[in-house]
Protein backbone atom coordinates (compact mmCIF):
# COMPACT_ATOMS: atom_id res chain seq x y z
CA UNK A 1 0.00 0.00 0.00
CA UNK A 2 1.52 3.48 -0.97
CA UNK A 3 2.77 5.44 1.92
CA UNK A 4 0.11 8.26 1.13
CA UNK A 5 -3.60 7.56 0.38
CA UNK A 6 -4.97 8.01 -2.89
CA UNK A 7 -6.40 11.41 -3.46
CA UNK A 8 -9.97 10.13 -4.57
CA UNK A 9 -10.02 7.27 -2.31
CA UNK A 10 -11.82 7.74 1.42
CA UNK A 11 -11.04 4.75 2.87
CA UNK A 12 -7.69 2.00 1.93
CA UNK A 13 -9.32 -0.74 4.00
CA UNK A 14 -12.76 -2.13 2.76
CA UNK A 15 -13.94 -5.20 5.30
CA UNK A 16 -17.14 -7.15 3.64
CA UNK A 17 -19.18 -9.34 5.76
CA UNK A 18 -19.61 -12.70 3.53
CA UNK A 19 -23.26 -14.25 3.92
CA UNK A 20 -25.90 -11.80 2.62
CA UNK A 21 -23.27 -9.15 1.81
CA UNK A 22 -21.72 -10.70 -1.14
CA UNK A 23 -23.10 -13.90 -1.23
CA UNK A 24 -26.98 -14.68 -1.16
CA UNK A 25 -27.25 -17.28 1.41
CA UNK A 26 -29.61 -15.61 3.82
CA UNK A 27 -32.55 -18.07 2.90
CA UNK A 28 -30.54 -21.30 2.73
CA UNK A 29 -28.85 -20.52 6.85
CA UNK A 30 -32.22 -19.76 7.61
CA UNK A 31 -33.79 -23.08 6.54
CA UNK A 32 -30.89 -25.05 7.90
CA UNK A 33 -31.17 -23.46 10.77
CA UNK A 34 -34.62 -24.38 11.11
CA UNK A 35 -34.36 -27.67 10.26
CA UNK A 36 -31.20 -28.34 12.55
CA UNK A 37 -33.55 -26.92 15.49
CA UNK A 38 -36.44 -29.19 14.52
CA UNK A 39 -34.02 -32.26 14.44
CA UNK A 40 -33.12 -32.01 17.66
CA UNK A 41 -36.68 -31.19 19.13
CA UNK A 42 -36.63 -27.84 19.60
CA UNK A 43 -39.42 -25.25 18.80
CA UNK A 44 -38.44 -24.09 15.76
CA UNK A 45 -37.89 -19.95 15.46
CA UNK A 46 -39.47 -18.17 12.65
CA UNK A 47 -38.40 -17.17 9.55
CA UNK A 48 -36.98 -13.51 11.25
CA UNK A 49 -35.94 -15.11 14.28
CA UNK A 50 -33.33 -17.67 12.34
CA UNK A 51 -32.27 -14.18 9.98
CA UNK A 52 -31.44 -12.35 13.11
CA UNK A 53 -28.53 -14.57 14.21
CA UNK A 54 -26.86 -14.44 10.86
CA UNK A 55 -23.75 -13.28 11.15
CA UNK A 56 -22.85 -14.47 14.69
CA UNK A 57 -20.25 -16.77 15.34
CA UNK A 58 -22.29 -20.77 14.89
CA UNK A 59 -22.74 -22.04 18.38
CA UNK A 60 -23.86 -18.26 19.68
CA UNK A 61 -26.48 -18.25 16.78
CA UNK A 62 -27.65 -21.29 17.32
CA UNK A 63 -28.30 -21.19 21.09
CA UNK A 64 -29.53 -17.95 20.49
CA UNK A 65 -32.23 -19.01 17.57
CA UNK A 66 -32.90 -22.05 19.94
CA UNK A 67 -32.94 -21.18 23.67
CA UNK A 68 -35.11 -24.02 24.71
CA UNK A 69 -32.47 -26.68 23.32
CA UNK A 70 -30.15 -27.67 26.14
CA UNK A 71 -26.40 -27.09 26.08
CA UNK A 72 -25.72 -30.58 26.12
CA UNK A 73 -26.87 -30.67 22.94
CA UNK A 74 -25.27 -27.72 21.18
CA UNK A 75 -23.08 -29.56 19.52
CA UNK A 76 -25.49 -32.18 18.39
CA UNK A 77 -27.69 -29.44 17.09
CA UNK A 78 -24.37 -27.73 15.31
CA UNK A 79 -23.72 -30.64 13.94
CA UNK A 80 -26.96 -30.99 12.18
CA UNK A 81 -26.90 -27.40 11.10
CA UNK A 82 -24.24 -28.16 8.87
CA UNK A 83 -25.67 -31.27 7.44
CA UNK A 84 -28.40 -29.15 5.89
CA UNK A 85 -26.43 -26.31 4.89
CA UNK A 86 -23.72 -28.35 3.27
CA UNK A 87 -26.92 -30.22 1.12
CA UNK A 88 -27.44 -27.05 -0.35
CA UNK A 89 -24.81 -24.79 -0.50
CA UNK A 90 -23.58 -25.97 -4.00
CA UNK A 91 -27.02 -23.68 -4.90
CA UNK A 92 -25.21 -20.90 -3.34
CA UNK A 93 -23.55 -17.94 -5.64
CA UNK A 94 -22.44 -14.45 -5.40
CA UNK A 95 -25.13 -11.66 -5.93
CA UNK A 96 -25.62 -10.65 -9.61
CA UNK A 97 -22.64 -8.19 -10.15
CA UNK A 98 -20.64 -8.48 -6.80
CA UNK A 99 -17.57 -10.34 -9.38
CA UNK A 100 -17.58 -6.71 -11.24
CA UNK A 101 -17.39 -4.35 -8.04
CA UNK A 102 -14.94 -6.49 -6.41
CA UNK A 103 -12.78 -6.56 -9.53
CA UNK A 104 -13.19 -2.18 -10.19
CA UNK A 105 -12.90 -1.86 -6.15
CA UNK A 106 -9.31 -3.80 -6.88
CA UNK A 107 -8.08 -1.77 -9.55
CA UNK A 108 -8.69 1.39 -7.19
CA UNK A 109 -5.88 -0.18 -4.89
CA UNK A 110 -8.62 -0.81 -2.05
CA UNK A 111 -7.42 -3.59 0.84
CA UNK A 112 -10.22 -6.25 0.05
CA UNK A 113 -11.01 -8.37 3.47
CA UNK A 114 -13.73 -10.30 4.90
CA UNK A 115 -15.09 -10.37 8.31
CA UNK A 116 -17.58 -12.64 8.54
CA UNK A 117 -19.05 -15.18 11.00
CA UNK A 118 -18.57 -18.42 9.25
CA UNK A 119 -16.34 -20.69 10.15
CA UNK A 120 -12.53 -20.77 8.51
CA UNK A 121 -13.45 -23.76 6.67
CA UNK A 122 -17.04 -22.78 5.49
CA UNK A 123 -15.12 -19.19 4.05
CA UNK A 124 -12.04 -21.29 2.11
CA UNK A 125 -14.57 -23.59 0.41
CA UNK A 126 -17.07 -20.39 -0.71
CA UNK A 127 -13.54 -18.48 -1.89
CA UNK A 128 -12.80 -21.54 -3.56
CA UNK A 129 -15.79 -22.48 -5.05
CA UNK A 130 -16.38 -19.30 -6.34
CA UNK A 131 -12.60 -18.31 -7.21
CA UNK A 132 -12.62 -15.32 -5.22
CA UNK A 133 -9.24 -15.89 -3.22
CA UNK A 134 -7.00 -13.68 -5.69
CA UNK A 135 -9.17 -10.39 -4.95
CA UNK A 136 -8.88 -10.63 -1.07
CA UNK A 137 -5.92 -9.47 0.77
CA UNK A 138 -7.19 -10.89 4.22
CA UNK A 139 -10.18 -12.36 6.25
CA UNK A 140 -10.99 -13.46 9.61
CA UNK A 141 -14.26 -15.80 10.56
CA UNK A 142 -15.54 -15.60 14.04
CA UNK A 143 -14.03 -19.52 14.88
CA UNK A 144 -10.59 -18.30 14.83
CA UNK A 145 -11.12 -14.53 16.93
CA UNK A 146 -14.03 -13.16 18.41
CA UNK A 147 -17.54 -13.61 17.07
CA UNK A 148 -19.40 -10.18 16.00
CA UNK A 149 -20.11 -7.84 17.42
CA UNK A 150 -16.59 -8.11 18.83
CA UNK A 151 -14.43 -5.70 17.48
CA UNK A 152 -11.28 -8.19 17.34
CA UNK A 153 -12.15 -8.94 13.57
CA UNK A 154 -11.53 -5.70 12.31
CA UNK A 155 -8.63 -4.83 14.58
CA UNK A 156 -6.37 -7.57 13.36
CA UNK A 157 -7.19 -6.41 9.84
CA UNK A 158 -6.44 -3.00 10.20
CA UNK A 159 -3.11 -4.27 12.50
CA UNK A 160 -2.27 -6.18 9.48
CA UNK A 161 -1.84 -3.94 7.01
CA UNK A 162 -1.16 -0.38 9.20
CA UNK A 163 -4.46 0.98 8.60
CA UNK A 164 -6.52 3.81 10.86
CA UNK A 165 -10.24 3.02 11.79
CA UNK A 166 -10.65 6.25 10.03
CA UNK A 167 -8.90 4.31 6.64
CA UNK A 168 -11.36 1.24 7.43
CA UNK A 169 -15.22 0.82 6.41
CA UNK A 170 -17.26 -1.80 7.38
CA UNK A 171 -20.67 -3.18 4.90
CA UNK A 172 -22.63 -6.02 6.01
CA UNK A 173 -26.34 -6.98 6.32
CA UNK A 174 -26.73 -7.17 9.79
CA UNK A 175 -26.56 -5.00 12.87
CA UNK A 176 -23.91 -6.99 14.51
CA UNK A 177 -22.06 -5.92 11.53
CA UNK A 178 -22.79 -2.57 11.65
CA UNK A 179 -21.83 -3.04 15.62
CA UNK A 180 -18.92 -4.52 15.30
CA UNK A 181 -18.16 -1.39 12.89
CA UNK A 182 -18.66 0.80 15.91
CA UNK A 183 -17.16 -0.78 18.38
CA UNK A 184 -14.01 -1.01 16.58
CA UNK A 185 -14.18 3.01 15.49
CA UNK A 186 -15.07 2.34 11.72
CA UNK A 187 -17.23 3.30 9.60
CA UNK A 188 -19.79 1.18 7.75
CA UNK A 189 -22.16 0.68 5.06
CA UNK A 190 -25.67 -1.49 5.53
CA UNK A 191 -27.19 -3.77 2.62
CA UNK A 192 -30.98 -4.57 3.27
CA UNK A 193 -31.25 -6.92 0.59
CA UNK A 194 -29.49 -9.69 3.16
CA UNK A 195 -30.65 -10.98 6.78
CA UNK A 196 -31.72 -7.75 8.62
CA UNK A 197 -34.01 -4.86 7.45
CA UNK A 198 -33.18 -1.55 6.82
CA UNK A 199 -35.05 -0.40 9.89
CA UNK A 200 -32.86 -1.73 12.20
CA UNK A 201 -29.92 -0.12 11.11
CA UNK A 202 -30.64 3.02 11.90
CA UNK A 203 -29.59 3.37 15.45
CA UNK A 204 -26.09 2.50 14.33
CA UNK A 205 -25.39 5.28 11.76
CA UNK A 206 -24.22 3.88 8.75
CA UNK A 207 -23.17 6.37 6.21
CA UNK A 208 -25.93 4.34 3.52
CA UNK A 209 -27.73 1.82 3.56
CA UNK A 210 -28.34 -0.24 -0.04
CA UNK A 211 -31.10 -1.19 -0.92
CA UNK A 212 -29.59 -3.86 -4.06
CA UNK A 213 -25.95 -4.69 -4.32
CA UNK A 214 -26.24 -2.47 -7.50
CA UNK A 215 -27.12 0.80 -5.05
CA UNK A 216 -23.90 -0.37 -3.06
CA UNK A 217 -21.77 -0.30 -6.10
CA UNK A 218 -22.23 2.81 -7.37
CA UNK A 219 -22.07 4.24 -3.97
CA UNK A 220 -18.97 2.83 -3.60
CA UNK A 221 -17.77 4.57 -6.66
CA UNK A 222 -18.01 7.59 -5.40
CA UNK A 223 -17.79 7.94 -2.09
CA UNK A 224 -15.10 5.09 -1.18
Amino acid sequence: MPDQPAPDRHFDLIAFDWDGTLFDSTAIIVRSIQQAVRDVGGRVPSDKDAAYVIGMGLSAALAHAAPDVAPERHAELGARYKHHYMAEQQGISLFEGALAMLHELKARQHLLTVATGKSRSGLDAALSAVELRELFDASRTADETQGKPHPLMLHQLMAEFGVSPQRTLMIGDTTHDLQMARNAGCASVAVSYGAHSAEAFAALEPLFVAHSLLELHQWLRLHA
